[in-house]
């Protein structure tokens, strides 16, 4: 994995691999980029992965992210024309998933969203707790972060690494950060005639154990309104799903999509670059 830059950036978490679909990762509220990777080998034998990684000290707008996100996504897209993109959000990640294809969507070929956050301002308990980090003191705010780890995981379902991966990940968003992506959450709206307007293939994966956000409910409304959706649920899984050692996003992607659909988007990709 590369070392993130004073930027918003893609990382590179595999050796590049341009004959293959390209798979981008909106990371959760973290914005590291890197806890992708207890699914990295598998999804590599299938992607051409990158990972977006959001400075600590950025504190962006919705539109900024999006913005800046679409410039990556288009210097990648100009490299090797015509390969299919996969674009997936995760939690906070879902929700700038969302942005980008309401704003770019001949971008994309297919979206991803897992356990999107695109329902926090209509959880009351979690909207207005999410006011209180910013009364904290610091040191208080370091104790919350540790604390709020076995809601926002399945810990048992989890490696040890990958447990210590989350924890290192979640203390590295300082109080000012999170403060404000708490607010770009709350701030987070989406109708239903957007979501109508959204005609690319949609995967939209939600766990049953969820103890942050009622992904269940929501990845059924998600489903109603956007035209090419299909569901998954996670019976056994929490918020941060993709650490849980049973959890194969590649599996998941090919269960739904299929293997002959991604093989023929390889090949298509091959020939483009007369491999």
């Amino acid at each position: 994995m590369q070392v993130a830059s004073s930027k918003i950036s893609f990382l590179r978490p595999t050796a590049s691999q341009p004959e293959l679909p390209l798979f981008i990762f909106l990371p959760a509220m973290d914005g590291t980029g890197k806890l992708l990777r207890s699914q990295l080998s598998r999804l590599s034998t299938a992607f051409d992965i990158r990972c977006l990684s959001i400075p600590q000290n950025d504190l962006s707008s919705w539109d900024r992210l999006s913005e800046r996100t679409i410039n990556l996504i288009t210097i990648e897209q100009e490299a090797v024309p015509k390969r299919p993109i996969y674009l997936c959000g995760e939690s906070f990640g879902g929700c700038l998933a969302l942005k980008i294809a309401f704003n770019a969507p001949e971008l994309l070929d297919k979206l991803i969203l897992v356990n999107s956050a695109t329902s926090f301002s209509q959880q009351p308990l979690v909207k207005y707790g999410s006011y209180l980090t910013q009364y904290l003191p610091t040191s208080l705010y370091q104790l919350s972060v540790t604390g709020t780890l076995p809601f926002l995981a399945a810990l048992g379902r989890m490696q040890r690494d990958e447990r210590l991966a989350l924890l290192k990940a979640m203390q590295s968003v300082s109080q000012q950060t999170a403060i404000w992506r708490f607010e770009l959450m709350r701030s987070f709206q989406v109708n239903n005639n957007q979501l109508k307007s959204f005609k690319k293939p949609v995967l939209v994966i939600a766990s049953a154990a969820d103890r942050i956000f009622p992904s269940i409910s929501q990845a059924k409304f998600l489903v109603k309104y956007l035209p090419e959706a299909q569901m998954v649920i996670l019976p056994h899984s929490g918020h941060a799903c993709l650490l849980e050692a049973d959890v194969d996003l590649n599996k998941i992607i090919r269960g739904q999509w299929g293997n002959k659909l991604m093989v023929a988007e390889t090949h298509r990709v091959s020939a483009t670059l007369n491999i």
